[in-house]
């Protein structure tokens, strides 16, 4: 195995100060992070000195009172990447936006600016919007989870044929003959499908990329589906090795039948890392010291569409919720009705698992090293996505202990390449239109 491919692939999920809920009391971070640009700063060029290979920024459309803090108050995702791509200049830029709530040629034009002015660093993560509120924002009825994919298929077909409506030699811009570019490569897309219309083109080049790389995170059969067929990277949440390798053979079951290469697996993880395991283990605690009972319900809850978990006996057995959750997050909640059965778990040790997991990245710098090794070497994934608990923190730790001993292993290097597509090792689609036709050259007085 080659060098390059052999190197575990990392990224930055930006969300305030953190994945934990009450990340913003943490005594290392400012409070208002979710919507402080310099603290965005910060984390990205540390991030970017690190070696990482990209940031990404999540999203979502509907909150609520019981909604976590940071997302309560944040930056809309291009906006923020727009920012960050003035002040980095290596690593990638994702950030979210959903099918459900937008129109793909405004997604289109969006995402191209980003890429272009990145030059070739942006990356669109494409997700359908769980949550039913998000409709009451939109005036429009929340779809339906099987048709939220179908949506998005379409959606994904529109956009990606948008980007491909300048051949990459087009614009010539030859001052002496007046020449700005041949129209025998500008193509208009007339798409005419089930859900949109869309004539083109788009009023923008393509990047050094090509085109942005797709991002997916649904892990339900109808996510894994239109993850194999139309994503270059997808992000899990499989809180084991075990979930890990499941989730990735079937994702590869999926691609193999699309008859397409298995996208990039990049499960989220919450490291917690000590010098020693007594040090990790004052950090946990530390952690589990900024939630209340009433926060850790609250989290648990967004999950089934902001279900009031206090109603039950924390100290009882976790309810029958019957089919509620499968119009939200469903690959999660079928995740934790799964786990509280199997293991009997209590309303409180369900809330508290989901809101701040121990998980598998515990322990001292050996032991969490060893850990990304053995599921990059096992299958479960090709790199990992930090998203705390605290981002400065877990960010500081890996960069400090863990990935000195991932160098010496033969997993990690400082990797120079400056478009996202080559950092994760992918190939630059070649335009659709790219074949060989008799100029048009078109004056501009």
């Amino acid at each position: 195995m080659s060098q390059i491919a052999r190197r575990i692939k990392l990224g930055l999920m930006l969300q305030g100060a953190g994945g934990h809920m009450n990340a913003w009391r943490h005594h290392h971070v400012p409070a208002d992070a979710s919507v402080n640009v310099n603290w965005y700063h910060q984390l990205a060029h540390q991030a970017e000195d690190a070696g990482l290979d990209f940031l990404f920024v999540a999203d979502g459309l509907h909150i609520n009172e019981k909604s976590l803090p940071h997302f309560l108050n944040r930056f809309e995702p291009v906006a923020l990447l727009s920012s960050l791509a003035s002040v980095t200049h290596r690593i990638g830029l994702a950030g979210t936006i959903s099918t459900s709530y937008s129109d793909p040629f405004t997604v289109a034009r969006q995402v191209a600016s980003l890429d272009l002015l990145s030059g070739g660093r942006a990356g669109w993560n494409v997700v359908t919007s769980p949550l039913e509120g998000s409709g009451r924002n939109f005036g429009r009825a929340h779809p339906q989870h099987a048709e939220r994919y179908r949506i998005a298929e379409e959606y994904l077909q529109v956009v990606q044929g948008l980007w491909d409506s300048w051949e990459d030699d087009a614009f010539i811009r030859d001052k002496e003959s007046g020449v700005f570019f041949d129209a025998s490569k500008l193509h208009t897309l007339n798409h005419q499908g089930e859900y949109f219309s869309v004539a083109g083109p788009l009023n923008i080049q393509r990047s050094p990329q090509g085109q942005p790389v797709i991002f997916q995170a649904g892990a339900s059969d109808t996510g894994i589906a239109l993850a194999a067929k139309t994503a270059d990277a997808v992000f899990t949440n499989a809180r084991s090795l075990e979930e890990a390798e499941s989730y990735a053979q079937k994702l590869e079951e999926q691609a193999r039948a699309q008859q397409k290469p298995t996208p990039a697996i990049f499960p989220g993880i919450t490291p917690v890392i000590g010098r020693t395991e007594a040090e990790a283990e004052e950090k946990y605690r530390y952690l589990l010291s900024l939630l209340s009972l009433d926060d850790a319900l609250s989290y648990l809850g967004r999950f089934f569409d902001h279900h009031d978990f206090s109603q039950y006996d924390p100290d009882g057995p976790f309810p029958e919720l019957g089919t509620l959750g499968e119009n939200t997050f469903r690959s999660t909640t079928d995740q934790i009705k799964r786990l509280a059965k199997k293991e009997r778990l209590t309303v409180r040790e369900v809330a508290y698992r989901t809101t701040l997991p121990k998980g598998e990245f515990f322990g001292t710098p050996e032991q969490v090293a060893e850990t990304f090794i053995r599921w990059v070497e096992q299958g479960g994934a090709s790199g990992f996505i930090l998203c705390g608990p605290v981002l400065n923190e877990a960010l500081a730790d890996v960069a400090r202990y863990v990935l000195p001993i991932l160098s010496e292993r033969g997993y990690w290097h400082q990797d120079d390449r400056t478009t996202l597509r080559e950092r994760l090792d992918l190939p630059v689609p070649e335009n659709r239109y790219a074949v060989r036709t008799e100029p048009q050259l078109t004056h501009v007085s």
